[in-house]
C-alpha cells in the first residue's frame, strides 16, 4: 500500500474534496495547498455540455487576461520583409520567413506563439500537420493571422491566451501563476469563466456548464461552483 507524505496530509488537512467552493474561495485554497518548489501554473479546466465533433457546439476564443499569465511568451512571427521591423519593434523573439519555415520542417518547435499575415499562408499552411498537433498553427479567429503583426505581438506577450475545447468536451487554460495573489488569480479566471460562459453555442442542448476545477500544477483539483461566476 501507498504511503502517504507529510506534504500530502497537510494538503488533504487544507480543503474538503467534497465542497464546491466560490471562486474566490477556490482560489486561495489552491494557492494554499501548493508546495512546489517552483512557481507553479494555476490552471481552470472546464467541463462543457457540448459535443466538439460537431462544427455547430465548437467553443474556441482569445482573451487577454487582465494582469497575464506569468510566463514569458516566445513569439515566431512569419512575415514579409516589410512586416519585419514592425515585429522586432513590438518585441517578436523570432521573425522571418522561409528560414523558420524550414526550421519548422525540421522539427523546430520551440515557441509558445506563431504569428502570420493572410499573403504567406499558404507556406504556413504546409506547417499544419506540425503546428497543428502543438496548438501553434496561427488563425484568423485567433488573432494570429493579421497584417496587424505589432499589435498581435504585443498582444501575445502582454497575456493573450487561446483556449479551445478538447475532444472530451473540456477547455484547459493557465490563468497565471502561485505567486499572484488571490485578487489577480481571481480576476483572471473569472475573466476567462464569463467569456466562456458567453460563447455558449446556440445548439448545445442541456446544462452548459458542467464542472469547473481550479488547480496549480502538482495539486489536487478545488471545484468551483459556476453560480460563483457573476456575469
Amino acid at each position: 500500500m501507498t504511503q502517504i507524505t507529510k506534504k500530502r496530509k497537510e494538503v488533504i488537512a487544507k480543503y474538503d474534496k467534497s465542497k464546491v467552493y466560490s471562486l474566490t474561495e477556490a482560489t486561495s485554497v489552491v494557492k494554499s495547498i501548493s508546495y512546489t518548489k517552483f512557481d507553479a501554473s494555476v490552471d481552470v479546466d472546464v467541463r462543457l455540455g457540448v459535443d466538439p465533433r460537431k462544427a455547430n457546439q465548437m467553443v474556441r476564443g482569445s482573451i487577454t487576461l487582465p494582469h497575464g499569465t506569468g510566463k514569458t511568451m516566445r513569439v515566431l512571427v512569419l512575415c514579409t520583409p516589410d512586416k519585419e521591423e514592425e515585429a522586432k519593434a513590438a518585441g517578436a523573439d523570432f521573425v522571418g520567413l522561409d528560414e523558420y519555415v524550414d526550421k519548422i520542417k525540421g522539427g523546430w518547435t520551440d515557441v509558445d506563439v506563431v504569428i502570420t499575415m493572410p499573403s504567406v499562408m499558404p507556406k504556413v499552411g504546409a506547417l499544419g500537420k506540425i503546428l497543428g498537433p502543438r496548438g501553434l498553427m496561427p488563425n484568423p479567429k485567433t488573432g494570429t493571422v493579421t497584417m496587424e503583426v505589432g499589435k498581435a505581438v504585443k498582444d501575445a506577450k502582454g497575456g493573450k491566451i487561446d483556449f479551445k475545447v478538447d475532444k472530451y468536451g473540456i477547455i484547459h487554460s493557465q490563468v497565471g501563476k502561485v505567486s499572484f495573489d488571490s485578487e489577480k488569480l481571481t480576476e483572471n479566471a473569472r475573466e476567462l469563466l464569463q467569456t466562456i460562459f458567453k460563447l455558449k453555442p446556440a445548439a448545445a442542448k442541456g446544462t452548459y456548464v458542467k464542472s469547473i476545477y481550479m488547480s496549480s500544477s502538482m495539486s489536487p483539483g478545488i471545484q468551483i461552483e459556476p453560480k460563483s461566476i457573476v456575469l
